[in-house]
């Protein structure tokens, strides 16, 4: 009889073993392959990187945005993966890159042109971090800004501002830029008179302030800055408080004008310390020419040589009733 030595134990590891050196040998293979690929991509190779580009740039009386796309194209140094990286994405939708106005020249009515000398400040944005430019393979670049209406309107600050005790603004509070230019259709520009930032919340203030304030937007509109800088000065104050004479001024010869009452109360808000003492040099009087021009002889009094330390004041009462008397 005839052993039959197929089924035998011996036999059937010798094909396990077989199967899983071959196992491990592809293993090897695919391992060794990926460390040879990652080591080539890693390295520097010097080729052609061309990526579609969108502008954006602020241009007045210009849409914000190209019409067009343009093929950047440049030799550029940088690793096997940046270059697969890049021909991908030139496969892709056109990149939208902003670029500064100030490097954007005007060619002909809508159209715009920006050198290689200028987009060189603009590498790593079109080709991407870790990339070294060689050359480009152009001059310059064109793009399409269609043209778009505007004006441009003033800026006004939504502030809500408290102060310590002792403690105001020296002026209203600044803006910069003061206006700034809205762009659109015609029938969303023309209901449009100014623009409004965010409120500018700065409670007990007991210094000076700044920052910056984003615009509120408008619907339908686009407008050539998002925000804008605030600056507010602040100082401390002390008030002096002086019973005061109010007379006429500029009273033609022979004229003579009663002002009723003759005192007032004023308030002065002054800087501290205190440079000059205001009820020293300020003097309160009726000009005659506004009393000949008012109705019913009532008028409002002014100051003179107040000086710099004073912010404000404020006199009690605000009007006074003015009586010509006749010639004398």
């Amino acid at each position: 009889m005839r052993k039959d030595w197929s089924n035998s134990l011996p036999g059937r590891l010798k094909l396990k073993n077989g199967g899983r050196d071959f196992g491990v040998f592809l293993m090897s293979l695919l391992l060794a392959f990926g460390i040879w690929l990652i080591h080539n991509l890693s390295l520097s190779y010097s080729d052609t990187m061309t990526v579609p580009v969108i502008a954006e740039c602020n241009l007045d009386g210009h849409s914000n945005v190209s019409s067009n796309s343009s093929s950047i194209a440049a030799r550029c140094r940088t690793t096997g993966f940046s270059l697969l990286k890049s021909k991908h994405k030139a496969k892709k939708e056109a990149v939208h890159i902003r670029f500064d106005s100030k490097d954007m020249h005007p060619l002909e009515g809508e159209m715009f042109y920006i050198t290689s000398a200028e987009l060189g400040n603009y590498v790593s944005d079109i080709f991407g971090d870790g990339v070294r430019l060689e050359s480009f393979l152009s001059e310059s670049v064109q793009f399409r800004f269609p043209y778009e209406n505007n004006k441009k309107v003033p800026v006004q600050a939504m502030t809500v501002v408290t102060f310590k005790p002792q403690f105001m603004a020296m002026s209203p509070i600044r803006l910069q830029p003061d206006s700034v230019t809205v762009y659109g259709e015609p029938f969303h520009l023309e209901n449009v008179d100014r623009v409004f930032t965010r409120t500018i919340d700065l409670p007990n203030l007991k210094s000076s302030a700044h920052g910056s304030v984003k615009l509120e937007p408008i619907q339908g509109l686009r407008m050539s800055n998002t925000e804008v800088s605030y600056s507010l000065d602040v100082s401390r104050f002390v008030e002096i408080q002086e019973e005061v004479q109010v007379t006429p001024r500029n009273v033609p010869a022979g004229v003579r004008l009663s002002v009723y009452p003759y005192t007032a109360k004023v308030v002065f808000k002054c800087t501290f310390p205190l440079s000059h003492d205001p009820r020293d040099v300020v003097r309160f009087y009726i000009d005659y020419q506004e009393f000949e021009k008012s109705k019913g002889g009532r008028c409002m009094a002014h100051a003179t040589a107040v000086p710099d330390g004073v912010i404000e004041y404020s006199i009690d009462p605000e009007v006074f009733d003015c009586v010509m008397e006749g010639k004398q």
